[in-house]
Parts: structure tokens; C-alpha cells; sequence
């Protein structure tokens, strides 16, 4: 294996040699190495090949390395620990609710009960799979607060296009012709995307002077071409929206719809019902609050709920019991938006929930939420002298502190990231919420220690130091890493990840 395409890539590993300045090798293959062993193939080279169509032989032999098991599995678990991740260190990322998953809910997931099941297999051999997902929507239900659950869309923002999706078929239905969302300007960053794919136009509010929206700001706005107005709460700053209830009564009076981007439910659980204060749609981030993996681009899970009204309109095929306590996927839905997945959705990450949810119960869940809050404002309290914070009084599960202090200094909030990652703590969201200029968004969940937090409290402190102090150490980090801080533009534009021999 040869590296191509890496700018100012720093030589940490052992195993590599530099043949030329600035040339690495990271080549373990020797010829002859074997780390398998194929079986008699039962002829002669020549009938072989007279079973394979001439266009598909190859013209030479394949250029594959060529080393044995245990080298290429230590080759593997040297780059996986190159990663970071949340089994390795503290990972902070505002919004995004990096808890631990436990090995527990893995141990579900994994069982040959679920993993050898056919999805196609009918209804009446799956009941078990099926009573767990239409029990995990019955939880769903009941700490949202909204009566009908839908577990197909595998993604937050899947789950926000399918909501936006049946506010536009719900106006439709009625014959209005509505062509704006409200958003604020705290909302979660997929917000605008969502509305536009769907058709939408957005239309942003800002926040006021204690970060939250105003009442005032809604009825300014609101008119007959409103669809509704999408709400993060608590919003990206961290900061709990105190006027729901009056905001749902400004929207509903003109027929709009209240949506709640649930990707900070972490901070609601068993204490604050969206259903309950006016709001019509959500979608649940199951990997963050319920603890399923967060994957690179998927697999996800992106429930989402509504109110009785709008159950009709949900995605295809629906879960539902019949009289003799059997359940079965109803197709025969003609109001309904359509199938948004292949399947029901990603059913290994529904077990993982519905795991979580089972260990925990619901003061457990309640419990969960209260300590993301308490660690949220403990660690905000830590670190607020040495950083500017924005928005004074508790936050909720993440806080939102900015650079620009460090920034009159040279430092920029990037480089404060790139030198907690000699420290092995994944650095903060970064320049988001967009209102707040040098933003650092800091999410430290229920799952960490107050250990943790003190070592980042004094990681923190220690940059804010040598910010003022030394600030070239902090403006060159990272300088621990496998990699250092690359060309980012440079390999925006001029990607390359190909193999060359």
C-alpha cells in the first residue's frame, strides 16, 4: 500500500521508511507471503479458464499485497487505533450527543433470532421482531407525547424530510397553498436543507437577546403561506425555548404545523413531552439519544412521530394489530407520503433502542437526562472565565462558548480543535450556531465522568494559557497525531484517494 494524495503527513509509523525526502512507503507485502490457503480447484488450468468469458480473464495477474494473517490484521487494528472514537476518548461534538453504547444493547442486536431473519420472510413467522418494534414505537410515543410512531427513516434528516414531507401532503389535502417554513436562527444546522429538498422555502427568525425566539417574532411573520415552523428545543445554543406553548398557538391559529427537530431530546427525556405543548411532527435521532451507533452516513435510525391527525399520512408499509393480537405491515394506506426505505428501516438499531430503553425504564431515561443537564453546566461553570460565553444563565445538555477572546490573539477557534487533539479529546462542533462568532458547541452527555470533565476542564484552560502565552504551539497543533494538520483546502480541491502501485 502506497500513499498518494496526503499533504504534510507526519511519519509516526514503525513499520514505515523513507526512501526519498518526503516520500513514505507503507509497503508490507513480500513476495511468496500467504495468509490463506485456497482449495484444489479439481482441473487443469485450461478447463478453468474455458468456463471464464474471454472479457472477463485477466491479461496480467492482480497486484495484491501479499503478507500473512497476522500482519494484515495488525496492519488493520494499527489504522483503527489511529481513529478516534467514543471507546477511545472523550468526544464533545455539540448537537450530536456522542454517547457511550453499551455493549449490552450490541449483545441484543447481534442475537441469531434477529441477524438470521429474513425481511422478507411473512408476517406471521416474524411476530417477535414485529412486538419489539411496535413496542419500541409505543415508547417512542409515550416520552414524545405524540400518539403514532413511525420506525422507517434511517436518519435525522430522513426523518426531517419525511415530516416535512407530510406537513406539504397535509396542506395539500386541505387545498392551501403553502410555500414557507419559519426557522430560527438557533435551529438545528439540517433545518434549511430539509425544507428546500422538499420544496419549501425557509424563512429565518432571529433569536433575541436571551437566545431563545420570541412570541412576537413568530406573529410578525406568520401568514396564510406559512406550512408550519420547524423548532429545535433545546435549540443549538443549549438554551431551553420557554415559549413554546405560545408559538404553537400563533402557528395553529393560521393552520400551520409545529415541527420539533428532536436532535436534542437527550435533554427532554421524561421531562418535557413535545406532544403535549402544540407540537404536530417530530423524528428521534435514535443514535443519539437512544444509543445506537452513529454511522458514517448510516446506518442511522430517524423515527419519526405525529399527532392522531396526521397518522395517516406516515410512510408505507405501517405496523399495526389486529383483533386477534397478530400484528401485520398495512400497505393499503392511499393518503400515505410513500415508502422512504427498503424494508421497515434499519431494524438492528431499533433493537439497540429498544434495549436502551428497557435497561434504563423511564425514571432511568429521566434520570439520563437530568445528569447530560447537570454535566452540561458544571463543565460550562469550569471553563467560562478562560473562554467568552455568549449567553448567560443554565444550559441545558451542550453549552456554546466562543473564541473570539483567543482570536484577538491570533488564535482562532480551529486551532484551539486542532490542539485538543493532542490530547486525545475530540475537539467541540466548530463555527456553529453561525450566530455566535468563533463558536465552540460542547456536548458532554450523561456517559462521562466528572473525571473527564475536570481533565477537559484543565485541557481547556491549558490552550486558553498558551493562547496568551505561546500561541505558535497552539496555532501549529496538532503535534501528537498519525497526521498533522493538513492542506484542508488543498485536499478539498484536489482530492485523491486512489491506490497506485
Amino acid at each position: 500500500m502506497t500513499s498518494s494524495g496526503i499533504a504534510n503527513r507526519q511519519e509516526t509509523e514503525q513499520e514505515s521508511s523513507t526512501m526519498d525526502e518526503g516520500t513514505l512507503i507503507y509497503e508490507k507485502s513480500v513476495v511468496g507471503r500467504r495468509g490463506y490457503t485456497l482449495p484444489e480447484t479439481g482441473g487443469t488450468e485450461t478447463e478453468i479458464l474455458s468456463g471464464i468469458p474471454e472479457n472477463l480473464r485477466r491479461d496480467a495477474a492482480a497486484n495484491l499485497p501479499e503478507v500473512t494473517e497476522g500482519e494484515a490484521m495488525r496492519h488493520f487494528i494499527g489504522l483503527s487505533v489511529k481513529n478516534h472514537h467514543i471507546d477511545k476518548g472523550f468526544y464533545p461534538l455539540g448537537s450530536c450527543t456522542m454517547k457511550y453504547n453499551p455493549r449490552l444493547n450490541e449483545a441484543a442486536a447481534s442475537h441469531p433470532s434477529f441477524t438470521g431473519h429474513h425481511p422478507l420472510a411473512p408476517d406471521t413467522t416474524a411476530q417477535g421482531a414485529l412486538r419489539l418494534m411496535y413496542t419500541l414505537s409505543g415508547y417512542l410515543s409515550e416520552i414524545s407525547g405524540l400518539p403514532s410512531v413511525s420506525l422507517q427513516p434511517v436518519a435525522g434528516a430522513q426523518g426531517e424530510l419525511a415530516g416535512l414531507m407530510i406537513m406539504r401532503t397535509y396542506h395539500k389535502a386541505k387545498g392551501a397553498a403553502c410555500t414557507r417554513i419559519i426557522i430560527p436562527d438557533s435551529a438545528h444546522g439540517t433545518n434549511p436543507a430539509s425544507v428546500r429538498s422538499v420544496g419549501f422555502t425557509p424563512l429565518q427568525i432571529k433569536s433575541n437577546e436571551q437566545g431563545v425566539v420570541a412570541p412576537e417574532a413568530v406573529e410578525a411573520v406568520m401568514d396564510d403561506q406559512v406550512a408550519g415552523m420547524m423548532l429545535t428545543n433545546p435549540n443549538t445554543l443549549g438554551i431551553f425555548e420557554t415559549h413554546v406553548a405560545e408559538i404553537a398557538r400563533i402557528v395553529h391559529s393560521r393552520g400551520g404545523l409545529m415541527y420539533l427537530d428532536g436532535a436534542n431530546l437527550n435533554a427532554n427525556m421524561g421531562i418535557f413531552r413535545p406532544g403535549d405543548v402544540g407540537f404536530d411532527i417530530m423524528h428521534f435521532n435514535l443514535h443519539k439519544t437512544f444509543s445506537t451507533p452513529h454511522g458514517g452516513g448510516g446506518p442511522g435510525g430517524g423515527a419519526l412521530g405525529v399527532r392522531a391527525e396526521l397518522d395517516r399520512f406516515l410512510p408505507t408499509p405501517v405496523l399495526e394489530e389486529d383483533s386477534h393480537g397478530e400484528l401485520f405491515f398495512n400497505y393499503r394506506r392511499p393518503d400515505s407520503i410513500g415508502r422512504m426505505h427498503s424494508f421497515y428501516g434499519n431494524f438492528s438499531n431499533m433493537v439497540r433502542a429498544y434495549a436502551y430503553i428497557r435497561t434504563l425504564g423511564g425514571r432511568g431515561l429521566r434520570r439520563a437526562s437530568e445528569t447530560a443537564v447537570l454535566n452540561a453546566n458544571y463543565l460550562k461553570e469550569l471553563i467560562r472565565k478562560d473562554y467568552d460565553l455568549p449567553y448567560e444563565g443554565h444550559c441545558m445538555h451542550e453549552f456554546v462558548i466562543s473564541g473570539s477572546r483567543q482570536k484577538k490573539l491570533g488564535v482562532k477557534t480551529l486551532d484551539i480543535s486542532k490542539r485538543l487533539l493532542d490530547f486525545g479529546i475530540h475537539p467541540p462542533t466548530n463555527y456553529f450556531p453561525l450566530i455566535v462568532p468563533e463558536a465552540l458547541m460542547i456536548e458532554p452527555t450523561e456517559t462521562e465522568s466528572k473525571e473527564t470533565l475536570d481533565h477537559f476542564a484543565a485541557v481547556m484552560k491549558q490552550i486558553a494559557r498558551e493562547a496568551r502565552e505561546d500561541s505558535e504551539k497552539v496555532t501549529s497543533a496538532p503535534h501528537e497525531t498519525p497526521v498533522g494538520r493538513l492542506d484542508e483546502v488543498g485536499a478539498a480541491r484536489g482530492l485523491d484517494v486512489c491506490y497506485r502501485d
